[in-house]
C-alpha cells in the first residue's frame, strides 16, 4: 500500500505529524477503515466517538489506539480527520470546535464539498482543507470499517488560496498510505462532479427500485422479484443505501443534482425514442459507445 521513493509518504506522514497522532472524529464506514489502515501501518491514532457502546465496541475491533467519549482526546492529534455524517459537517457543535487542537490541520470526508467549506470557514479559525474519498459500501456504523477500503479510489482534495503546501502534502501523504488517489478540484466543480457520479446514481438506483415495485400486476411483479439476479443488484445497489445519507447529499447537493437530473431525462428519453421507434441499430451503436465509456471510466486504476 506504501508508495516507495526518495521519501515515502508513511515516511511524509510521520515526518509532519512529529510524533502526534492522527485524531478521527467518528468511526462508521470512512472513519473505521481510516483507524484501521492507520493502525496496520503503526500511525497513531485516536478517536472521538459519542456513545459509551459504540467506543467499547470500537476499542475491541481495534480501530484506533485510544477511543474516548472524552473530546479530550483530541488535544495531542497533529491532523484530525472529521468522519462525521453531512449535516453534522455543515454544523459543527461547539463542543467539537473547543475539542480541536489549535495546531492541528483540520480535514473532512462529506460527500459535498462548498457547503461544508463556507461552513468551517465561518466556524473555524485554523486549518482546514475539504477532503471526499470516492469509496464506501452499503454499510454504517461501528461494524462497518474494514481495510483496505480506499485502494486504487479517487480522493477529492477542494483547496482554498488559503491552503498552505505544507498542509497539502500533509493530506496527500495520508491519502497516499491508505492507497488512495489524490484528486484535485474546487469545491464547486467538486459538487458539480459528484452529482453526476454519485449522486445522481443513489436516485436512479432508487427509481428503478421503485419501478419494480409499481408494477401494477401482481404476477409479474412477483416473477421480476423471483428472476433478479447479479444485473438488477448491480444496478440497484446505491439506491438500496443509507436514506439519510442519500437525502443529505440531495438537499445539500440540490442545484448540481437537478442539473443531473434534467440531462439523463433527456438520455433516457433519446433511448426511449430509439425502442419506441425500432431503431436497432443506433441503439445498438449508443450501447456500445455506453460500453467503451464504462470501461474507460470505471477501470481499476494504481494508487499513486
Amino acid at each position: 500500500m506504501v508508495v516507495s521513493g526518495p521519501e515515502s509518504p508513511l515516511q511524509t506522514l510521520r515526518s509532519y505529524l512529529v510524533r502526534r497522532p492522527v485524531g478521527l472524529v467518528g468511526l462508521g464506514l470512512i472513519g473505521g477503515a481510516i483507524g484501521l489502515d492507520l493502525k496496520a501501518l503503526g500511525v497513531p491514532t485516536v478517536a472521538l466517538v459519542h456513545r459509551a457502546e459504540t467506543a467499547e465496541r470500537a476499542r475491541q475491533r481495534g480501530l484506533a489506539d485510544v477511543v474516548s467519549t472524552d473530546p479530550a482526546v483530541l488535544r495531542e492529534a497533529g491532523l484530525v480527520v472529521l468522519c462525521l455524517p453531512l449535516d453534522r459537517l455543515l454544523a459543527p457543535t461547539p463542543q467539537l470546535l473547543s475539542a480541536l487542537p489549535r495546531q492541528a490541520l483540520v480535514s473532512d470526508v462529506g460527500s459535498v464539498k462548498a457547503p461544508v467549506l463556507a461552513a468551517w470557514k465561518a466556524a473555524w479559525p485554523g486549518r482546514f482543507v475539504g477532503g471526499h474519498p470516492m469509496a464506501g459500501t452499503t454499510a454504517a456504523g461501528v461494524e462497518a470499517g474494514q481495510p483496505g477500503l480506499f485502494h486504487g479510489r479517487p480522493w477529492a482534495l477542494t483547496t482554498t488560496d488559503a491552503t498552505s503546501p505544507a498542509d497539502l502534502r500533509l493530506l496527500e501523504a495520508l491519502i497516499r498510505v491508505l492507497g488512495g488517489r489524490v484528486v484535485h478540484c474546487s469545491a464547486q466543480d467538486h459538487d458539480h462532479a459528484v452529482a453526476l457520479v454519485s449522486h445522481l446514481p443513489v436516485l436512479v438506483s432508487a427509481a428503478l427500485l421503485r419501478t419494480v415495485t409499481q408494477e401494477p400486476n401482481q404476477l409479474i411483479r412477483h416473477l421480476a422479484e423471483g428472476l433478479a439476479s447479479s444485473g438488477f443488484a448491480d444496478t440497484s445497489r446505491v439506491g438500496g443505501g443509507n436514506p439519510r445519507l442519500g437525502t443529505l447529499m440531495a438537499s445539500h447537493n440540490r442545484h448540481a443534482l437537478r442539473h443531473a437530473l434534467h440531462h439523463y431525462r433527456d438520455s433516457l428519453e433519446a433511448l426511449e425514442g430509439l425502442v419506441r421507434e425500432e431503431r436497432w441499430d443506433q441503439l445498438c451503436a449508443a450501447l456500445q459507445q455506453t460500453r467503451d465509456l464504462r470501461q474507460q471510466m470505471v477501470s481499476p486504476q494504481p494508487p499513486v
